[in-house]
């Protein structure tokens, strides 16, 4: 096993495959020791039928976890075999139901009696280790109906490249790529508006110098995303989150979350009890980053910008 310490936990899926090989060749070699002729990869279909009489091949697919086209090819070598034949005694004509035949019920007896012994030689082998493999099974089969290995490595690569990110508060030298990303955003999916103008074209006398906060993502020392925290002369809130935008070449290293942090820290800094943002529904990955800092849709408000159709605030404890 020195290969599978060298790679690590990478090669996961090659040594459950190595083990899978293992046990199937000798449940192959089991079977002849009980004079059974019968193929390992038959027993999930042959067992419910088995157990439970005649079955339609979806109902088969469903209890078993396989595939209809897997189960199909199995019983078409079950049929050949003689175990199992199709529409068999059936009650409705219209499912097309599979059954044991006499033969295979007869085997299944016999299989009976090979499985009371498979479990106890099981058991044994349970005894001897430290962990419960059978156990072990079930609970990673559950964990990954959660959260999928695909998910997880997703969120793994995104946390070791957001390491790379850095959130630097905003400087002159960065005005052109605060303006260039949010009209980038703007125009692909709205048009820009006058509201935007004041802003973009006027960062420091707009937001800074009235005692708000600009902070910019930097990607290998490259400006890609941007995120305004502007004062607000409003009974109800003392800042508001706005003029986030990323680049879309670079998405998916939770930029957008780690401007999103860095404003809404910022705002306890200074004090804030609420921030309030505006936004549109049409822009669900930003939405759910909202929901995701805390804000909370409110109602009521009017707005200078035609593209908003969302209203959301911040309360900070």
């Amino acid at each position: 096993m020195s290969f599978f310490e060298k790679t690590g936990k990478m090669a996961l899926g090659s040594r459950l495959r190595l083990m899978t090989a293992k046990i199937t060749d000798d449940a192959a070699k089991i079977y002849e020791l009980y004079d059974v002729e019968f193929s390992p990869k038959w027993f999930p279909v042959f067992f419910v039928l088995a157990e439970d009489g005649e079955k339609t091949i979806t109902e088969i697919a469903n209890e078993i976890g396989h595939s209809q086209p897997s189960v199909s090819k199995i019983i078409q070598e079950l049929t050949t075999a003689g175990l199992v034949q199709e529409n068999r005694e059936s009650m409705d004509k219209r499912r097309n139901v599979v059954a044991l035949t006499k033969k295979g019920t007869a085997i299944s007896k016999r299989i009976k009696v090979q499985c009371a012994d498979v479990d106890a030689a099981i058991e044994s082998i349970t005894s001897e280790a430290r962990h419960n493999l059978w156990e072990a099974i079930e609970e990673w089969e559950y964990l990954l109906d959660q959260k999928s290995l695909l998910r997880r490595v997703q969120e793994q690569k995104k946390l070791r490249e957001s390491k790379d990110v850095q959130i630097v508060p905003y400087e002159d030298q960065y005005q052109n790529a605060f303006r260039a990303l949010n009209e980038e955003w703007i125009s692909t999916y709205f048009q820009m508006e006058e509201a935007d103008y004041k802003a973009l074209d006027n960062p420091k006398s707009y937001i800074l110098d009235k005692g708000g906060k600009i902070f910019v993502a930097l990607y290998n020392n490259e400006p890609v995303g941007v995120c305004a925290l502007i004062k607000m002369k409003d009974p109800d809130y003392d800042f508001e989150l706005a003029k986030m935008a990323v680049s879309p070449k670079i998405q998916g290293k939770s930029i957008g979350w780690l401007l999103g942090q860095a404003v809404v820290n910022a705002a306890k800094d200074l004090g804030a009890s609420k921030i309030y943002l505006e936004s549109n529904t049409a822009l669900k990955p930003a939405i759910n980053l909202y929901q995701k800092l805390g804000f909370k849709k409110v109602v009521g408000r009017s707005t200078p910008y035609e593209r908003c159709n969302i209203q959301m605030e911040l309360i900070i404890l």
